[in-house]
């Protein structure tokens, strides 16, 4: 009898064991099992006053550039300066044989001397003549042929006072002179070298560098945009009329010197579709050698509705657009895609997609999709307590 009565309850008991096992297992609210809002860290956006600028790709250049060539022909004497050396303006850099010029000069001399008598002679004829004929002592004729005879010498005194000038000249170029001041590079001639007047090889070439030049480029397309912007007001020309430019060196670093834009060319290169701006920096240590290739920042304008957004903010989809996650009123979070113009430092310039207020994820992206509710703390602020 006591089994049979063990034997009836046994359903009974697997039920409710059943019943409770359900019981256990279901979550209750606000339980330890409960879902939370992922936390993250918003920055709430503000238009600010941002002066944009360009970065461009240039090389140097000197800013005086003369090759030495000889004006003369003859032998190379004496190389007076030292390969690589500061130079002067009329600084003597070779000395060619000067004897053959020293004759001419000489002969010069002595034809116009002579030229010189011949209208000493001519003109005291012509004086005398003069008075002869008025007391018809001599024909007009005579008078005629003395006078003559004076213009022609003195026509014969300037062309040798012109040869002589020649002479003289020709004697000057036998020492080359530098035209400019800078530095000198290597010669490529010898003492003892035959060069030749006007010869297509220069001797040496001398450049001034400091002050210096950049060229750099600019695609026409974006100066189209800049133009665009500061015609629809979007963007203001800087107070000054000067240009500034920042140059960041072949190894990141920035050259210690401001320089400022020249001027900007007044044709596009047709095979490459861009403009060529100069810059203009000084040099005074010789920091800056000509072919080297720099970054330029140019200040572009200012732009007074500007946002800016830390980098860590902002990704990119598979188009390559730029996106950042805000935070909408009711704590959501939404995918918004934005335009950026320039980086400042560890920030990005926004221009288009974003509005001031609004609150954009700087902090915990990787706990987020669109669509998701979160919890928000300010940039800035102590991290929320774990509820």
């Amino acid at each position: 009898m006591q089994v049979n009565h063990v034997l009836r309850f046994t359903p009974r008991v697997v039920l409710a064991g059943i019943v409770l096992l359900a019981a256990c297992g279901r979550e209750q609210p606000g339980g330890p099992g409960a879902q939370t809002a992922p936390v993250v860290t918003v920055l709430t956006v503000q238009t600010e006053r941002v002066t944009r600028e360009t970065e461009l790709p240039g090389r140097t250049t000197a800013f005086l550039i003369a090759e030495v060539r000889p004006q003369v022909t003859g032998i190379v004497l004496e190389r007076a300066f030292e390969e690589g050396s500061a130079v002067r303006t009329e600084q003597v850099l070779y000395r060619i044989d000067a004897a053959p010029y020293r004759a001419a000069y000489a002969s010069a001399k002595a034809e116009l001397a002579r030229a010189e008598a011949s209208l000493y002679a001519a003109q005291l004829l012509a004086e005398r003549y003069a008075e002869l004929v008025k007391t018809h002592a001599i024909s007009r004729q005579a008078n005629d042929d003395a006078i003559a005879a004076l213009r022609q010498a003195q026509a014969e005194v300037a062309a040798t006072q012109a040869q002589l000038t020649k002479a003289k000249i020709d004697l000057d170029y036998t020492a080359v002179k530098s035209p400019i001041a800078g530095r000198i590079g290597r010669s490529v001639v010898t003492p003892g070298a035959l060069v030749m007047a006007n010869q297509a090889d220069a001797l040496a070439t001398v450049r001034q560098l400091d002050p210096i030049y950049i060229d750099l480029t600019q695609s026409s397309t974006e100066r189209l945009r800049l133009q665009s912007d500061l015609a629809a007001g979007r963007l203001q020309r800087t107070a000054d009329a000067t240009v500034p430019v920042t140059l960041i060196l072949e190894d990141g670093s920035t050259y210690s010197h401001a320089g400022r834009l020249a001027f900007s060319e007044v044709s596009v290169d047709q095979t490459t579709g861009s403009v060529t701006l100069r810059a203009v920096f000084p040099n005074p240590e010789g920091q800056l050698l000509p072919g080297m290739y720099v970054r330029a920042r140019l200040a572009q304008g200012v732009q007074r509705d500007a946002i800016l957004v830390p980098h860590a903010a902002v990704t990119h989809d598979p188009k390559g657009l730029a996106v950042v996650m805000v935070v909408g009123p009711e704590d959501k979070v939404e995918a918004r895609t934005v335009q950026t113009t320039q980086s400042l430092g560890d920030q990005w310039v926004v221009t288009g997609g974003l509005t001031a207020g609004e609150r954009v994820i700087v902090e915990g992206l990787q706990r987020v999709r669109p669509g998701v509710q979160v919890r928000t703390q300010a940039a800035g602020a102590p991290p929320a307590a774990a509820r």
